[in-house]
Parts: C-alpha cells; sequence; structure tokens
C-alpha cells in the first residue's frame, strides 16, 4: 500500500432525500478497505504538524501508522492515550481547520482525512468492546467536576488517569452537555455518546445527575465535602435573542429550547414521546453557524415544507463548516442572505405569522474579520412565516458565577481563567470550555479540560510538598 493515492476517500452517506425525513446517521462511516486506502495517504512525517493542529494532542501519524498495518487494536490504544471521546471528535471536530489544515500532504492535495480515520477506529474498538487501561495507583485526593459536557468528561478521565478520585455534578438526567442535547441524532448518535461515557465510568469517574451546581450545590459546598480540587465546566447554555418586538410570540424558539426537546425529549418520536415540536409548514432559521445549521435540517425532519436560514451576510462569511452547509443544502434547506429580521408578527391569539426583514450588503470588515452588514434603506420585506429559531449565539448561565463569592469574571460574564492552567481566581478551583472562551467547539472544550487535568495534578502535587 503506498502513498500515492492523491484524493482522500469520500465519506459514504445516506441519500440526502431519505436521509432529510429520519433521524439516522447520514455519515455512514469507512469501510476497513477505505480505511486503509485513506491511511496509506498518511506521510508519517518525523515532524508532524497535523499534531501541533490538534487540541488533545493526539499522535496523529501513530494511530494511523497502525491502521496502515491492520493492528486496529493497536490503533486504538495509540488513539485513547490521549483522547478519551475518539468516535465523538470523528464526527463533529472541525479537522478541516485544526489538524487537517497543518497537514502537509494538504499543501499540494487534498489533506489526509483524520477525523474520519479517527472515526474508523473508534467505532471498530466500540464493535469489539472497549479495552479498559489499568487503573494506577490511588493518590488518595478527591476532585470535584461541575458539567458532564465536554470539558468535564475529559478533565474527569485525564484525572483518572493519574489515580485521582473523581466525581461529576451533572445537571441534567443525563450526562453529555452539548453532546446529548445540542447536537442532533443524525449527526451524532446518543448510543455512540453513552458509549464514551461509559468509558469513562469505567476508568472510575463518579458521575451524579440532576445536580445544578450553583443551586442544589454551591462552589464552597462542594469544596466543604472533602474536595481538594474543583473544574467548572458547564459550558455556554444561555440563549441570545435579537431583542426585537414579536420574541414572546407563540412559535419562536431559541435554538438551545428547539434542539433539547428534539434530543432529550424525543420530540422526533412523536406520538412514541409526548412532547412534540409543533413548527408548521415554513422554519426559519436565524444565524449562520453549525448550530442554525442542526436546527434547520431538524425542522426538515419534523416535517417542515420549507426551512430557511436567514443571514445577514453572505455565504463566505457563515461561521458554520463547509461539510454542515453542504449537507444542509443537499438535504433542501434554503438559504436567505444579507437578510435580518427587524419585527416578528403574530395575530390575535399571539401565534407567529411572519416577519419584517431589512435586507444588507457588506461594508468593511468588522474586528472578527468578516465584512460587516450595513442595512439598505428602505428594502424592507415581508415574510410569511410559522416558526422561528434564533441560533445567534450563546452566553454562560450565571448561576455558579452569581454564588460563588470572589470568582473573577469577564465583561460577558465568562469565568476568568488562565489559558495555559484553567486556573481561576479561587483557591483550588479551575474552569474550561465554553463557560470560559465563551460558545467553542467541542474539541476546544477538550483541549481545556485535558489543560487543566495536568494544572490540578501539579497543584495537587504541590500540596504534598
Amino acid at each position: 500500500m503506498s502513498n500515492e493515492v492523491a484524493s482522500r476517500v469520500a465519506m459514504p452517506t445516506q441519500d440526502p432525500m431519505a436521509r432529510n425525513k429520519n433521524f439516522n446517521e447520514v455519515a455512514l462511516g469507512f469501510t476497513e478497505e477505505m480505511a486503509l486506502t485513506e491511511a496509506s495517504r498518511c506521510l508519517l512525517c518525523k515532524n508532524p504538524q497535523c499534531v501541533k493542529g490538534c487540541p488533545v494532542e493526539v499522535d496523529i501519524p501513530g494511530f494511523i501508522a497502525k491502521i496502515r498495518e491492520k493492528d486496529f487494536e493497536g490503533s486504538a490504544k495509540n488513539l485513547k492515550d490521549k483522547n478519551s471521546l475518539p468516535a465523538i471528535c470523528g464526527r463533529v471536530c472541525p479537522q478541516e481547520t485544526q489538524c487537517e489544515a497543518k497537514c502537509i500532504r494538504g499543501i499540494k492535495e487534498e489533506p489526509v482525512a483524520v477525523g474520519r480515520l479517527e472515526r474508523f477506529i473508534a467505532d471498530w474498538e466500540m464493535a469489539r468492546g472497549m479495552e479498559i487501561p489499568p487503573k494506577p495507583a490511588r493518590k488518595e485526593k478527591k476532585v470535584a467536576v461541575i458539567g458532564a459536557g465536554p470539558a468535564g468528561l475529559t478533565v474527569s478521565g485525564d484525572l483518572a488517569k493519574m489515580g485521582y478520585d473523581v466525581t461529576i455534578f451533572e445537571s441534567l438526567h443525563v450526562a453529555g452537555g452539548v453532546l446529548m442535547y445540542g447536537i442532533p441524532e443524525f449527526r451524532l448518535p446518543k448510543a455512540v455518546v453513552q458509549k464514551e461515557i461509559d468509558y469513562i465510568k469505567a476508568l472510575g469517574v463518579e458521575i451524579e445527575c440532576n445536580v445544578v451546581g450553583g443551586k442544589t450545590l454551591l462552589v464552597d459546598d462542594i469544596l466543604s465535602m472533602g474536595y481538594e480540587a474543583l473544574f467548572i465546566g458547564t459550558g455556554a447554555g444561555l440563549p441570545y435573542f435579537m431583542d426585537i418586538p414579536g420574541e414572546n410570540l407563540t412559535g419562536v424558539y431559541s435554538a438551545n429550547e428547539f434542539l433539547t426537546r428534539n434530543n432529550l425529549m424525543k420530540a422526533y418520536r412523536f406520538p412514541e414521546a409526548l412532547t412534540p415540536l409543533k413548527i408548521g409548514k415554513k422554519v426559519a432559521v436565524i444565524g449562520g453557524g453549525n448550530v442554525a445549521m442542526d436546527a434547520a435540517r431538524t425542522a426538515l425532519r419534523l416535517g417542515a415544507e420549507e426551512s430557511w436560514i436567514v443571514y445577514r451576510r453572505t455565504a463566505a462569511e457563515m461561521p458554520a463548516r463547509a461539510e454542515e452547509v453542504e449537507h444542509a443544502e443537499e438535504e433542501g434547506v434554503k438559504f436567505k442572505m444579507l437578510t435580518s429580521p427587524i419585527e416578528l408578527l403574530g395575530d390575535e391569539n399571539r401565534m407567529l405569522t411572519s416577519m419584517r426583514c431589512q435586507k444588507y450588503e457588506l461594508g468593511e470588515p468588522d474586528e472578527s474579520g468578516r465584512k460587516s452588514p450595513v442595512p439598505i434603506p428602505g428594502a424592507i420585506e415581508e415574510i410569511a412565516i410559522d416558526t422561528i429559531v434564533m441560533a445567534i449565539g450563546q452566553g454562560p448561565n450565571p448561576l455558579i458565577t452569581s454564588t460563588t463569592p470572589g470568582l473573577d469574571t469577564t465583561r460577558r460574564g465568562n469565568i476568568s481563567a488562565d489559558e495555559e492552567t484553567g486556573q481561576t481566581s479561587r483557591e483550588a478551583v479551575f474552569a474550561g470550555g465554553d463557560i470560559v472562551t465563551g460558545a467553542a467547539t467541542v474539541i476546544l472544550a477538550m483541549g481545556a479540560g485535558k489543560l487543566s487535568a495536568r494544572a490540578i495534578d501539579r497543584y495537587l502535587s504541590s500540596k504534598n510538598q
């Protein structure tokens, strides 16, 4: 097997016009033959730049080399040495802007499909039963984690591998955070997430659900329970709205509510589940990120006849992954660019009926580097609509920050923490993920958890000296 194949192996997917009516996973995964062909494209660089682009420091050439040798078990061990959630990362991590963006092969040809190979190995291992590494010597120290999302699961898994007793306190009735409630089944099956969580638990991590950090248990309560360090990984779960007239009409959802009700309350199984999302025939999703794509694609699967992405810039400025935009277009989602609602209108029963929209043109770049939308005077149109989903971002829930004295925050309400360690202004308290950075990606939250695990280990080790 040589590395002379120039183009990467295409990922098999469901037919677009079939998948837009079901919640089965869109991407079907590599066969063994496909994985071997794609792995053969890796140059196995002696100075691998791809590793520098991975927030969780996976030995990418190492696990791919094992695939080439058909040593899938060895590949899985190599992968899990750094990444406790590879089946998740292989599905939702934006590799194209991280490890694959630094792939040497990608300079002249298509980069190696690192994420697809990661998924192949993770799924291979899951199908045969995940191997749990030997438990290390216990360190007789307890660490608490608030939030069982990607940051919390990562820091917990890494600390457990170091020998610490770790307990995660999770507010919802299931662990997983955004992995369970935020990402649709067709992109990230819940069974896959649960198996990854089961692996974390098998490492010795305890998870207590239905415990709301900052309410049922305060940070100081937890620290008084014998925990010598605490990590906060509560994410960004407070939805933003546009502050325009009519946002309180029936038929207007935040993306958080829309996706959570669909995922955790299984609205997509109606009438088996008793929590249907009544969306009508025409749905508009406001925003251009991955969450907006998720919501628009979900609307089609729930029976919408038309599902629109309404975005105030052009497609070139949309922050969503190119793959997600492509999948949305294939499935029939329509895009209305350079447009944004300025007022939502309803009937006498306060049911949403239409939206008045401002048209824009692009001006000079703003601080993000994207061109700013400039309103076109008098360019207003009214569009009939049954449901609107606001997917314009999320901020930090203030429950913990408002109940923890001495915990410094930013002007946006995020916890202030050191970028390299996650150390906060409170002794023994660390934080990472979206609660620190604002809404970002799963893999960046995991990277923050990994950095904090090391920092917590150093902190607790120094207390013995």
